[in-house]
This record gives structure tokens, sequence and C-alpha cells, in this order.
């Protein structure tokens, strides 16, 4: 990232927090940005720009934390 910047050119890969998520968005080739979080394992989401990547990491976590509630109740049922 920093040969990147003393390129010229901006880094790949942004850490960005609104204060209560916190994202890597990192540049996809094809345009827009992969998404992911550090503090939510398997988060894995793409936007075109910064507030489309906390509304679908957003929705991206509720989904799954359904999915682990359900796989839970699944293992105890």
């Amino acid at each position: 990232e920093e040969d990147a910047m003393a390129k010229g050119k901006k880094p790949a890969r942004y850490t960005v927090s609104d204060g209560k998520l916190v994202l890597t968005l990192e540049a996809a080739g094809e345009g827009g940005f992969t998404v992911t979080s550090p503090f939510v394992p398997g988060l894995v989401t793409e936007a075109e720009t910064l507030e489309e990547a906390f509304e679908m990491a957003r929705d991206a976590e509720a989904a799954l934390r359904e999915a682990r509630a359900k796989f839970r109740r699944s293992r105890t049922a």
C-alpha cells in the first residue's frame, strides 16, 4: 500500500468505521469494492460506494446472525 501511495496511486485496501462497524474495503478489479469485516467472521459482500458498503455489510451481518442462530437451533432440536 505504501508503494502504491509513493507512486501516486490510491491504495487498494481501506479500513473504515462508522463507529459501530469496522469494514475492510478492497478495490475490485471490475470496479467497486469487496467488503469484509475483521470482527465479523464470514462477512463478505460487494459495494460500489462507502455508503452502500455499510448498508450491504449490515444486511450481511444480520443474515449471518440469523443463519448461525438457525444452525444452533437445529443442533439442539
